[in-house]
């Protein structure tokens, strides 16, 4: 699966380590997956299983307590908290209790409440649930958390990139950047091991064609109905030149590729630049496949590129320390 960095301003955890939470994902999905497919072959009823809390990862990796992070974010909170509006101490206190909800929160702790009858469906209900944990940790980190649009757990087309490309390949999914104080919104860019792939999405009607051309309009079909919209390359080359802008002030030399793709619909347009590549409904499931059998590992050079994105990147949240207990940010 590939790892989701980034989504439009929200908190995240990779911002607080890449590095580490690169790692730490590879590391919990693998190793939460053999168990559970352990569990499975012996004939255990999943349906009321869950992972002990004190098991220790199989690999034998030693990672740094989750509870010292906490402490650790408490500590920078604090740091702040005198330019914050008096508060009693007892407000801005995080409770035992609390704290190991949140924790506990932002564990992969797979729940299988069906009973699958083979290991394909039981590696489907996994990777949901999988992806659902993605989310969590794109919008919430143990000391804030964003408000989470419900519509992308819905998001095919962000199922479908974390679904199948592989865990080295990180994704920044229409993050807001924060350049000379002001908020820039991109689409979607793809880092992988070897470059950066910029993505604008045509959303459309399923079935529908459209037609381009070197205008400041194109025109998208469907039966007898025809509408215009803005030339899409505008966007994409505005993406480029953008992340372009970043690696050339970082002194980082890693090549960019821009897509104009559509997983629902086709495209039309022979004139097309060729510095972007066109992927429409018909090339779009090829293309998925390619990059899910990319087996190439992270790479310097890329989590480079990713930290350049990742430090001009803005980020809207709410401490946890100042919600009500009954507050629910996920819409």
């Amino acid at each position: 699966m590939a790892q989701l960095v980034k989504m439009l301003d929200y908190v995240s955890r990779y911002e607080n380590d890449l590095s580490r939470y690169t790692t730490q994902f590879i590391r919990l999905k693998r190793s939460q997956w053999e168990r559970m497919k352990r569990q499975w072959d012996n004939g255990v009823d999943l349906a009321s299983w869950q992972i002990a809390a004190d098991e220790e990862p199989q690999d034998g990796a030693q990672e740094r307590p989750e509870g010292s992070e906490m402490e650790e974010e408490k500590k920078r909170f604090f740091a702040l908290s005198r330019f914050l509006p008096f508060k009693k101490q007892e407000q801005l206190e995080i409770s035992s209790e609390e704290q190991l909800r949140v924790e506990q929160e932002l564990q992969f702790n797979p729940n299988i409440i069906q009973d699958p009858r083979s290991l394909q469906q039981l590696r489907k209900l996994y990777v949901n649930q999988l992806f659902h944990f993605q989310l969590k940790w794109a919008s919430s980190t143990l000391s804030e958390r964003s408000r989470l649009d419900g519509k992308f757990m819905k998001d095919k087309f962000l199922h479908d990139l974390l679904e199948t490309l592989p865990d080295s390949y990180l994704l920044f999914y229409y993050p807001v950047l924060k350049i000379k104080k002001a908020p820039i919104e991109l689409e979607v860019v793809l880092m992988t091991p070897v470059e950066c792939i910029c993505i604008t999405v045509l959303k459309g009607k399923s079935g529908s064609v459209y037609v381009g051309s070197g205008d400041r309009f194109w025109t998208e079909k469907f039966g007898e109905e025809e509408s215009k919209f803005l030339n899409p390359t505008i966007a994409l080359n505005r993406m480029g030149k953008i992340v372009a802008s970043l690696f050339s002030a970082a002194e980082l030399d890693f090549p960019i590729r821009k897509v104009l793709l559509s997983n629902t619909s086709y495209i039309d347009f022979p004139g097309i630049a060729r510095d972007v590549q066109l992927i429409d409904r018909r090339d779009y499931p090829e293309w998925l496949e390619k990059g899910k059998k990319s087996s190439i590992p992270m790479k310097s050079r890329q989590f480079r590129a990713a930290q350049t994105v990742l430090d001009v990147c803005q980020t809207t949240a709410a401490s946890r320390l100042f919600e009500p207990e009954d507050e629910n940010l996920e819409t």
